[in-house]
């Protein structure tokens, strides 16, 4: 294997734009958090219908738990349009510096993380909802315990926000000539 093999990849990734990265990783913190969100809203959402059959009570104080799923989706849609505002225009001459590339991989970075934070809290919400409209159909008198604990659950996310303001804050764009 001679060096430039080597450093194919490395080269590729040097080559891309720092804007294609940064426009993945925005597209990544919105769809990815949305897919959480849909996916804790499946999880809550089914056992709650089921468990409504039983005890029809529960329906309306239960969609709190349908709320907090949402609410994750809204998390990642935020910070999307915090990292949107993080792009800057460079001129072409200056888009390959390495000021560029480390902006670019910073907002890409902060995506990927922000979005799969917010796919885990949305697991994460749609199980502890499930759990809750189950409990709540045979013991009313548990709803506000695991409430609490559904709470806990969807502060989670705000890491996923704190942690993709922080590497954000890395993408500092070249100054114009």
């Amino acid at each position: 294997m001679s060096s430039s093999d080597s450093s194919s990849w490395a080269r590729a990734l040097v080559q891309i734009s720092p804007y294609t990265f940064s426009a993945i990783g925005i597209a990544v913190s919105i769809g990815v958090s949305v897919l959480g969100a849909a996916w804790g809203i499946f999880i809550t959402g089914s056992s709650l219908i089921g468990a409504a059959i039983k005890a029809p009570r529960i329906t309306s104080k239960n969609l709190i738990s349908v709320i907090f799923c949402e609410a994750v989706a809204i998390y990642g849609v935020i910070v999307a349009i915090i990292l949107q505002t993080k792009l800057e225009s460079v001129p072409s001459a200056q888009i390959h510096d390495p000021e560029s590339l480390r902006a670019g991989y910073a907002i890409f970075a902060s995506g990927l993380i922000v979005g799969f934070a917010y796919l885990v809290c949305g697991v994460c919400v749609g199980i502890i909802g499930s759990s809750c409209a189950l409990s709540d159909a045979q013991n009313s008198s548990l709803f506000v315990k695991i409430l609490v604990i559904e709470i806990f659950g969807s502060a989670l996310g705000l890491f996923g926000v704190i942690v993709g303001i922080i590497m954000s804050s890395q993408a500092t764009w070249p100054a114009k000539a």
